[in-house]
């Protein structure tokens, strides 16, 4: 064996060994894929990878994605041998309080991690996001000779992510886009957590693959660094399709007793199954965290690879700025997060003699005065657009250009190609969230997605882990109520908006009206610290006259007094969306009757609770404990602002078949039964 591959062999075991040590220092984690599938990382990263160790953020770096997240020493051990921010210590420290090795890798945690993995399927799906935000970027900013954004998007996947429906979902959008620089590479190992995938996983992923327009290649030895290598760069050679290297491992490999067996999946190999793999593979085993000078230096080398990198790539920006001013600084501010200086500008109020508007459609208004200004916004619905009004009219459709076009139209005009900003996601809701979570991800695109409310369940594993990683998405759900009346409790939300609220660092708007709208808008374009859950309606609602209510900039607060009888109200009543217009006239009604009264309009929780304590009291009294809340939700949780005392006029059982006005009067939900209801609790108080 020539020197080369004697280090190359030295490199490889150091990361299984790392990762396995790391392991059972913390007497937890998965050493099974970290020693199996080390080979394959080592091929990626030493050899294909365009990374800078010292610069992290660099925009044209390739990311690396580790789906299988439960491998996450793999992707740490690495990140340290290559140069990242990430020593000894902190390998020595894994799965502990405060280390920056966690048990599953997060975005923002640790340097040179691309996305918070662990659910399982979610890492591949973000992948296809960041493919899509590559293409699109591309096609938008290069220019002949100067390939501004030009970086592949490589994957790392197990059986586990294979058998998640996401990726299905995910990986047959890449098939039919085309998206040539997403690889994955498949640790095929035929092993999870619970025994052999032919428990329950006998499909043939090459041919499933092949059907959705990928590449499919197969490596037969996992540990055959020069025919991973050749796959790797065959895969690169293809730009019309996706690719999927089965790289065919051992799980657990060298464990004498445990190695291609579940047993190695999910919990460290024990001291004498770790001696034996150390044997197997002729490693040291008197020193734990063997990093010899051969190996750093080898790894290392990423370093002034990366620095060259980077180097020439700012000089191909230099030269892009010289010829084109404006679209360098575009491309530099969309990449840094930042709006464009006049966006605001197209924002106008709807007048208070409008026509009655249902939110989604004065959503529809805002969204193409946004689109207009802010070229990064982007998105689409799962195949709902002439039903969420979600698309961006004029601006194209995000398509491969190879695609045959015959028999085909975009449903919203302009370009069908990569510089389109409306994106077919179809039927697929779970595989849209996940997508947007990696356009997020990649930056330089503002996502958003649209679809009913209720099917937010199929959305909720990428919408909460966007709120773990801080992202900028923007998630639109439309038919928010029993409102949608005919179409039934399947379609009717229930409980979906106050799941939401739950979510740790998720920010939900259900605006009242039309100018609530625009304001909700604004704040999901300007929160650049974790998603934003629009909510609109099917049915139409009245424009609130601002003269007689008060502003809705109040939408900034989160809740605002819109109306009141008296600045010391006896009463007072407190609701959302389209529940709020009745809520008004229900309070005039009291207050011609003498009630001191006041409305308030509740738009978003979260942003009313970061309110100081003072603001707070000032919209809800402490000393006012008669207060009815009124929305078309689940009841549960609107304790929080009623206490114990107050009531609410809300849902306690699913919806039904009706038009939406019946099945409001029906469950309680008009001016009258307010009325009703607040008058019996004057009584009491």
């Amino acid at each position: 064996m020539s020197s080369k591959n004697e280090v190359e062999k030295k490199c490889i075991n150091t990361i299984r060994f790392l990762a396995a040590d790391a392991i059972e220092k913390a007497k937890s984690g998965h050493p099974g894929m970290p020693l199996g599938a080390a080979a394959a990382a080592f091929t990626l990263w030493t050899k294909h990878l365009k990374h800078n160790p010292k610069n992290p953020e660099w925009p044209d770096r390739d990311r690396v994605v580790l789906s299988s997240g439960h491998a996450s020493m793999l992707l740490y051990a690495l990140l340290h041998l290559t140069g990242y921010d990430l020593s000894l210590d902190d390998i020595k420290n894994f799965r502990q309080w405060g280390s920056r090795t966690p048990g599953h890798p997060e975005y923002k945690h640790t340097a040179g991690v691309e996305v918070t993995t662990g659910p399982l399927g979610q890492g591949l799906a973000n992948a296809v996001g960041m493919a899509i935000a590559e293409a699109h970027l591309a096609a938008r900013f290069n220019s002949e000779g100067q390939p501004i954004v030009d970086h592949y998007t490589y994957v790392m996947a197990g059986d586990g992510d294979m058998m998640e429906g996401v990726v299905a979902e995910a990986c047959a959008l890449a098939g039919h886009l085309r998206l040539g620089k997403l690889i994955v590479l498949y640790d095929d190992n035929k092993v999870t957590l619970a025994g052999s995938t032919g428990l329950s996983f006998t499909e043939n992923i090459e041919m499933r693959f092949k059907s959705y327009g990928w590449q499919v290649q197969k490596v037969q030895d996992g540990n055959d660094v020069a025919a991973i290598d050749r796959a790797i760069k065959k895969a690169k050679k293809e730009t019309g399709k996706p690719s999927l290297i089965c790289v065919q491992t051992t799980i657990g490999y060298g464990a004498p007793g445990k190695q291609g067996s579940c047993d190695a999946h999910g919990s460290p190999l024990g001291e004498k199954e770790l001696q034996g793999a150390k044997d197997t593979c002729a490693w040291p085993t008197e020193e734990l965290f063997y990093v010899s000078d051969d190996v750093c230096k080898y790894f290392r080398k990423a370093v002034s690879r990366g620095r060259r990198s980077e180097k020439l790539w700012l000089s191909t920006l230099l030269a892009y700025r010289q010829k084109d001013a404006f679209l360098a600084a575009q491309l530099e501010r969309t990449l840094a997060g930042e709006l464009p200086a006049d966006w605001e500008a197209a924002l106008a109020e709807f007048p208070a003699d409008s026509k009655d508007v249902a939110t989604r459609k004065a959503s529809e208004i805002v969204m193409q005065a946004i689109a207009a200004k802010v070229p990064e916004l982007a998105g689409g619905s799962a195949d709902l657009n002439p039903s969420t009004f979600t698309w961006l009219k004029g601006l194209g459709d995000f398509q491969s250009e190879a695609l045959s076009c015959e028999g085909l139209h975009g449903m919203v005009g302009g370009a069908w190609d990569y510089t389109g900003r409306n994106i077919h996601f179809g039927v697929r809701e779970h595989a849209m969230g996940a997508i947007a979570v990696g356009l997020a991800l990649h930056g330089g695109v503002i996502p958003y997605t649209a679809t009913f409310l209720t099917f937010a369940d199929y959305m909720r594993p990428p919408m909460r882990l966007a709120a773990l990683m801080g992202l900028r998405a923007i998630f639109v759900f439309t038919h928010d109520s029993i409102g949608v009346g005919e179409d039934g409790p399947t379609h009717q939300p229930i409980e979906q908006i106050m799941n939401l609220r739950q979510v740790p660092n998720m920010t939900v708007l259900r605006p009242a009206d039309a100018n609530e709208t625009i304001e909700a808008w604004r704040i999901a374009l300007t929160n650049t610290t974790g998603p934003t859950t629009l909510v609109f309606s099917r049915q139409n609602l009245p424009v609130l006259d601002r003269q007689v209510c008060a502003s809705a900039t109040g939408v900034r607060q989160g809740g605002y007094i819109l109306w009141e009888s008296s600045p010391n109200p006896e009463l007072i009543l407190i609701a959302t969306g389209s529940e709020v217009a009745m809520t008004l006239w229900a309070a005039r009604k009291l207050a011609e009757e003498g009630a001191k009264v006041r409305v308030v309009s509740l738009p978003s929780w979260e942003i009313f609770d970061r309110q100081l304590q003072e603001y707070r009291d000032s919209v809800l009294p402490p000393q006012v404990t008669a207060r009815l809340a009124v929305e078309a939700g689940i009841k549960l949780g609107w304790e929080h602002y009623v206490g114990l005392t107050g009531k609410i006029i809300g849902m306690e059982t699913f919806g039904a078949s009706a038009p939406g006005p019946v099945l409001y009067e029906k469950f309680g939900f008009t001016s009258a039964n307010i009325v009703a209801v607040a008058k019996e609790m004057l009584s009491i108080h």
